[in-house]
């Protein structure tokens, strides 16, 4: 775990510069983020939430899972085939490569597809390797994240603030 927080604190550079820290969002209301603890589908569908959650992950070490996930959204709105080639080719070498740092965790069954995949690659060359992503990140992390210190407090402050207005 040491090695990862290592890898992951050298990495902080991506080559994906166009995502950005964190999201442009409005303040979320106190309905949106109770609506986060009912669903993880509404959390990763609000700005605010995955900027949140991302949050969460970073302290986890294992904020490379929404980086991953928000870069093959991004990729799945581009139609360029040029951008779309390159995109794909950084999205692999960021998130895929057993080289890199921000490497997610895939089964050999989605990394054997990927690298099929990358002989011509689509918008939707990292679908399934974005499904396991989003379905580990459901699974394993949000639970804890609506049990952490940084949920609850945004869900007491925001609750507070409306209770003021």
């Amino acid at each position: 775990n040491e090695d990862r927080e290592r890898a992951w604190r050298a990495s902080r550079e991506t080559k994906l510069e166009t995502i950005p820290n964190c999201e442009a969002c409005t303040k979320p209301t106190p309905e949106e983020v109770q609506g986060w603890a009912q669903s993880f589908d509404k959390l990763m569908k609000s700005p605010a939430g995955r900027n949140v959650f991302r949050e969460f992950l970073r302290t986890e070490y294992s904020e490379e899972n929404m980086l991953f996930w928000l870069a093959c959204e991004e990729l799945k709105t581009e139609c360029n085939k040029h951008t779309i080639d390159e995109k794909a080719r950084m999205i692999y070498e960021d998130y895929i490569s057993i080289l890199s740092p921000k490497e997610v965790s895939l089964d050999s069954r989605v990394r054997e597809v990927i690298n099929r995949k990358m002989q011509e690659p689509s918008s939707h060359t990292f679908d399934d390797a974005q499904l396991q992503i989003y379905t580990l990140m459901h699974r394993d992390s949000y639970p804890r994240f609506l049990n952490s210190a940084i949920y609850k407090s945004l869900l007491q402050s925001v609750s507070h603030s409306s209770s003021e207005s």
